[in-house]
Protein backbone atom coordinates (compact mmCIF):
# COMPACT_ATOMS: atom_id res chain seq x y z
CA UNK A 1 0.00 0.00 0.00
CA UNK A 2 1.63 3.64 -0.55
CA UNK A 3 2.58 5.40 2.12
CA UNK A 4 0.86 8.75 3.19
CA UNK A 5 3.24 11.42 1.92
CA UNK A 6 3.87 14.64 4.06
CA UNK A 7 5.38 17.62 3.04
CA UNK A 8 9.35 18.29 3.87
CA UNK A 9 10.94 21.81 4.71
CA UNK A 10 13.98 22.48 5.12
CA UNK A 11 14.20 26.06 5.28
CA UNK A 12 17.80 26.92 6.52
CA UNK A 13 18.74 28.91 8.90
CA UNK A 14 16.79 32.38 9.96
CA UNK A 15 16.12 34.99 12.38
CA UNK A 16 13.68 33.59 15.34
CA UNK A 17 10.78 35.95 14.82
CA UNK A 18 11.02 34.44 10.98
CA UNK A 19 11.37 30.67 12.51
CA UNK A 20 8.36 31.20 14.56
CA UNK A 21 6.71 32.99 12.10
CA UNK A 22 6.94 29.77 10.08
CA UNK A 23 5.76 26.91 12.21
CA UNK A 24 2.12 30.13 12.78
CA UNK A 25 1.70 30.07 9.30
CA UNK A 26 2.21 26.60 8.29
CA UNK A 27 -0.36 25.36 11.24
CA UNK A 28 -2.62 27.96 9.60
CA UNK A 29 -2.41 26.87 6.06
CA UNK A 30 -2.91 23.17 7.13
CA UNK A 31 -5.88 24.22 9.78
CA UNK A 32 -7.33 25.94 5.70
CA UNK A 33 -6.91 22.60 4.37
CA UNK A 34 -4.31 24.64 1.42
CA UNK A 35 -1.46 21.97 2.55
CA UNK A 36 -1.03 18.28 4.09
CA UNK A 37 0.99 17.57 7.25
CA UNK A 38 4.10 18.96 7.54
CA UNK A 39 7.67 18.28 8.77
CA UNK A 40 10.19 21.13 8.42
CA UNK A 41 14.12 21.32 9.94
CA UNK A 42 15.88 24.83 10.29
CA UNK A 43 18.28 26.87 12.09
CA UNK A 44 18.76 29.70 13.52
CA UNK A 45 20.90 32.85 13.04
CA UNK A 46 21.87 34.78 14.84
CA UNK A 47 21.76 31.71 17.52
CA UNK A 48 18.37 32.49 19.92
CA UNK A 49 16.85 32.10 23.36
CA UNK A 50 13.63 31.61 22.98
CA UNK A 51 11.35 31.23 25.48
CA UNK A 52 7.99 29.31 26.73
CA UNK A 53 4.73 31.10 25.99
CA UNK A 54 4.38 31.31 29.46
CA UNK A 55 7.50 32.42 30.85
CA UNK A 56 8.14 35.79 32.60
CA UNK A 57 10.90 37.29 31.66
CA UNK A 58 11.58 39.98 34.14
CA UNK A 59 11.54 37.40 36.37
CA UNK A 60 13.13 34.44 34.77
CA UNK A 61 15.84 35.87 32.04
CA UNK A 62 19.03 38.19 31.79
CA UNK A 63 18.31 40.01 28.86
CA UNK A 64 21.99 42.12 29.64
CA UNK A 65 23.36 38.76 29.08
CA UNK A 66 21.18 37.89 26.12
CA UNK A 67 22.46 41.05 24.57
CA UNK A 68 26.10 40.46 25.57
CA UNK A 69 26.11 37.82 23.99
CA UNK A 70 24.70 39.07 20.04
CA UNK A 71 21.70 36.60 20.91
CA UNK A 72 18.17 36.44 19.56
CA UNK A 73 15.51 36.61 21.35
CA UNK A 74 11.71 35.45 20.98
CA UNK A 75 8.69 33.83 22.77
CA UNK A 76 7.43 30.95 21.36
CA UNK A 77 3.81 29.82 20.94
CA UNK A 78 4.56 26.77 23.08
CA UNK A 79 4.80 26.37 26.36
CA UNK A 80 8.02 24.75 28.46
CA UNK A 81 11.14 26.51 29.32
CA UNK A 82 13.94 28.34 27.97
CA UNK A 83 15.82 27.05 24.93
CA UNK A 84 19.14 27.99 23.54
CA UNK A 85 18.79 27.60 19.90
CA UNK A 86 22.71 27.30 18.87
CA UNK A 87 24.60 24.17 17.79
CA UNK A 88 21.53 22.28 16.85
CA UNK A 89 18.93 20.76 14.20
CA UNK A 90 15.25 22.18 14.90
CA UNK A 91 12.25 20.17 13.80
CA UNK A 92 8.35 20.95 13.73
CA UNK A 93 5.89 18.83 13.10
CA UNK A 94 2.26 20.32 11.49
CA UNK A 95 -0.32 17.96 11.41
CA UNK A 96 -4.45 17.84 12.07
CA UNK A 97 -5.72 16.32 15.43
CA UNK A 98 -8.11 15.00 13.42
CA UNK A 99 -5.27 12.96 11.72
CA UNK A 100 -6.13 9.43 12.06
CA UNK A 101 -2.33 8.45 13.25
CA UNK A 102 -2.60 11.51 16.04
CA UNK A 103 -4.34 10.34 19.20
CA UNK A 104 -6.50 12.66 21.39
CA UNK A 105 -4.47 13.55 24.35
CA UNK A 106 -1.50 15.26 24.23
CA UNK A 107 1.07 13.14 25.97
CA UNK A 108 -0.33 10.71 23.47
CA UNK A 109 0.36 13.14 20.21
CA UNK A 110 4.04 13.59 21.66
CA UNK A 111 4.65 10.23 21.89
CA UNK A 112 3.54 9.29 18.45
CA UNK A 113 5.19 12.09 16.71
CA UNK A 114 8.66 11.98 18.74
CA UNK A 115 8.96 8.00 17.61
CA UNK A 116 10.54 9.86 14.16
CA UNK A 117 12.84 11.06 16.68
CA UNK A 118 13.45 8.39 18.36
CA UNK A 119 14.12 6.46 15.31
CA UNK A 120 16.59 9.44 13.87
CA UNK A 121 18.80 8.71 16.98
CA UNK A 122 19.05 4.54 16.53
CA UNK A 123 19.81 6.19 12.96
CA UNK A 124 23.22 7.73 14.44
CA UNK A 125 23.59 4.25 16.14
CA UNK A 126 22.25 5.93 19.72
CA UNK A 127 20.45 3.49 21.93
CA UNK A 128 17.83 6.38 22.81
CA UNK A 129 14.61 5.43 24.38
CA UNK A 130 11.56 6.69 25.64
CA UNK A 131 11.77 7.60 29.50
CA UNK A 132 8.58 7.65 31.36
CA UNK A 133 8.00 9.32 35.36
CA UNK A 134 7.49 6.71 37.45
CA UNK A 135 7.50 8.18 40.37
CA UNK A 136 4.20 10.64 41.38
CA UNK A 137 7.21 13.30 42.50
CA UNK A 138 8.29 12.79 39.31
CA UNK A 139 4.82 13.69 38.01
CA UNK A 140 4.13 15.82 39.96
CA UNK A 141 7.29 18.10 38.63
CA UNK A 142 6.20 17.98 35.14
CA UNK A 143 3.01 20.15 36.69
CA UNK A 144 5.32 22.94 38.25
CA UNK A 145 8.95 22.70 37.12
CA UNK A 146 11.11 24.87 39.04
CA UNK A 147 13.91 25.50 36.45
CA UNK A 148 13.26 28.04 33.76
CA UNK A 149 15.91 26.11 31.63
CA UNK A 150 13.89 23.33 29.20
CA UNK A 151 16.62 20.81 29.23
CA UNK A 152 16.25 20.52 33.26
CA UNK A 153 12.96 19.83 33.25
CA UNK A 154 11.33 16.25 33.14
CA UNK A 155 8.62 15.63 30.62
CA UNK A 156 6.75 12.64 29.35
CA UNK A 157 8.08 10.55 26.85
CA UNK A 158 11.32 12.56 27.23
CA UNK A 159 13.98 11.30 24.49
CA UNK A 160 16.94 10.09 26.70
CA UNK A 161 20.31 8.51 26.31
CA UNK A 162 22.14 6.58 29.21
CA UNK A 163 20.31 8.46 31.49
CA UNK A 164 20.21 11.78 29.79
CA UNK A 165 17.88 13.75 27.98
CA UNK A 166 18.74 14.39 23.89
CA UNK A 167 16.10 16.54 22.83
CA UNK A 168 13.59 18.82 23.85
CA UNK A 169 10.36 19.26 22.56
CA UNK A 170 7.05 21.31 22.93
CA UNK A 171 3.73 21.41 21.47
CA UNK A 172 0.37 23.66 20.61
CA UNK A 173 -3.03 22.82 19.67
CA UNK A 174 -4.48 25.93 17.96
CA UNK A 175 -7.44 25.91 15.18
CA UNK A 176 -7.36 22.33 14.83
CA UNK A 177 -3.97 21.58 14.30
CA UNK A 178 -1.25 20.27 16.21
CA UNK A 179 2.38 22.08 16.25
CA UNK A 180 5.08 20.58 17.65
CA UNK A 181 8.35 21.82 17.38
CA UNK A 182 12.00 20.65 19.64
CA UNK A 183 15.55 21.08 19.66
CA UNK A 184 17.68 17.75 19.25
CA UNK A 185 21.42 19.20 20.54
CA UNK A 186 24.23 18.69 18.73
CA UNK A 187 26.86 20.51 20.67
CA UNK A 188 26.36 22.65 23.78
CA UNK A 189 27.57 26.01 25.38
CA UNK A 190 26.25 25.11 29.10
CA UNK A 191 28.19 28.03 30.77
CA UNK A 192 26.69 30.45 27.75
CA UNK A 193 23.08 28.86 28.33
CA UNK A 194 23.28 29.30 32.40
CA UNK A 195 24.37 32.73 32.18
CA UNK A 196 20.66 33.68 30.44
CA UNK A 197 18.74 33.07 33.52
CA UNK A 198 18.45 34.74 36.39
CA UNK A 199 19.23 32.98 39.92
CA UNK A 200 18.41 33.67 43.39
CA UNK A 201 22.24 33.81 43.93
CA UNK A 202 25.49 32.26 42.73
CA UNK A 203 25.24 29.08 44.62
CA UNK A 204 22.01 28.41 43.02
CA UNK A 205 23.20 28.68 39.99
CA UNK A 206 26.10 26.37 40.41
CA UNK A 207 24.08 24.08 41.78
CA UNK A 208 21.51 23.69 39.11
CA UNK A 209 24.46 23.96 36.54
CA UNK A 210 26.00 20.99 37.99
CA UNK A 211 22.75 18.27 38.56
CA UNK A 212 21.91 19.96 34.57
CA UNK A 213 25.03 17.82 33.66
CA UNK A 214 23.75 14.32 35.12
CA UNK A 215 20.02 15.29 32.82
CA UNK A 216 21.17 16.88 29.99
CA UNK A 217 23.88 15.74 27.17
CA UNK A 218 24.50 17.12 23.81
CA UNK A 219 25.06 13.99 21.15
CA UNK A 220 28.36 14.58 20.22
CA UNK A 221 29.34 14.90 24.07
CA UNK A 222 28.44 10.82 23.55
CA UNK A 223 28.71 10.00 19.37
CA UNK A 224 31.25 7.69 18.50
CA UNK A 225 32.13 10.17 15.57
CA UNK A 226 31.03 14.24 15.84
CA UNK A 227 27.47 14.33 13.89
CA UNK A 228 27.41 16.89 12.03
CA UNK A 229 24.08 18.80 10.82
CA UNK A 230 23.86 17.26 7.08
CA UNK A 231 24.30 13.86 9.14
CA UNK A 232 21.91 14.99 12.32
CA UNK A 233 19.25 15.88 8.96
CA UNK A 234 19.78 12.68 6.91
CA UNK A 235 19.31 10.57 10.03
CA UNK A 236 16.37 12.48 11.25
CA UNK A 237 14.51 12.81 7.89
CA UNK A 238 14.67 8.89 7.62
CA UNK A 239 13.95 8.74 11.28
CA UNK A 240 10.72 10.38 10.78
CA UNK A 241 9.53 8.66 7.72
CA UNK A 242 10.26 5.57 9.50
CA UNK A 243 8.47 6.64 12.53
CA UNK A 244 5.48 8.05 11.37
CA UNK A 245 5.56 5.20 8.34
CA UNK A 246 4.95 7.89 5.74
CA UNK A 247 6.67 9.27 2.72
CA UNK A 248 8.65 13.20 2.68
CA UNK A 249 8.09 15.30 -0.41
CA UNK A 250 10.49 18.08 -0.36
CA UNK A 251 8.62 21.61 -1.16
CA UNK A 252 9.73 25.00 -1.30
CA UNK A 253 7.83 28.17 -0.27
CA UNK A 254 6.19 30.42 -3.21
CA UNK A 255 7.17 34.29 -3.10
CA UNK A 256 3.14 34.19 -1.86
CA UNK A 257 3.07 32.29 1.10
CA UNK A 258 7.11 33.72 2.33
CA UNK A 259 5.51 36.95 2.45
CA UNK A 260 2.68 36.06 4.64
CA UNK A 261 5.48 34.91 6.40
CA UNK A 262 7.42 37.72 6.71
CA UNK A 263 4.26 39.58 8.04
CA UNK A 264 3.36 37.19 10.93
CA UNK A 265 7.06 38.40 12.02
CA UNK A 266 6.61 41.57 11.76
CA UNK A 267 3.16 42.08 13.33
CA UNK A 268 3.89 38.92 16.20
CA UNK A 269 7.14 37.48 16.39
CA UNK A 270 9.14 40.98 16.11
CA UNK A 271 7.13 42.95 18.82
CA UNK A 272 8.19 43.76 22.42
CA UNK A 273 4.41 43.25 23.06
CA UNK A 274 4.31 39.97 22.37
CA UNK A 275 8.13 38.77 23.40
CA UNK A 276 8.16 40.68 26.29
CA UNK A 277 4.16 40.33 27.56
CA UNK A 278 3.04 38.67 30.65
Amino acid sequence: MAKEVWRFIDSGNHSAAFNMALDEALLDWNSEGKIPPVIRFYGWEPATLSIGYFQKVEKEINMDMVKQHGLGFVRRPTGGRGVLHEHELTYSVIVSEEHPKMPKTVTEAYRVISEGILKGFHNLGMDAYFAVPKTEADRESLKNPRSAVCFDAPSWYELVVEGRKVAGSAQTRQKGVILQHGSILLDLDEDKLFSLFKYPNERVKERMQKAFKSKAVAINAIAKENVTIEMAKKAFKAGFEEGLDIELEPYELTEEELAYVYKIAKERYESDEWNFKR
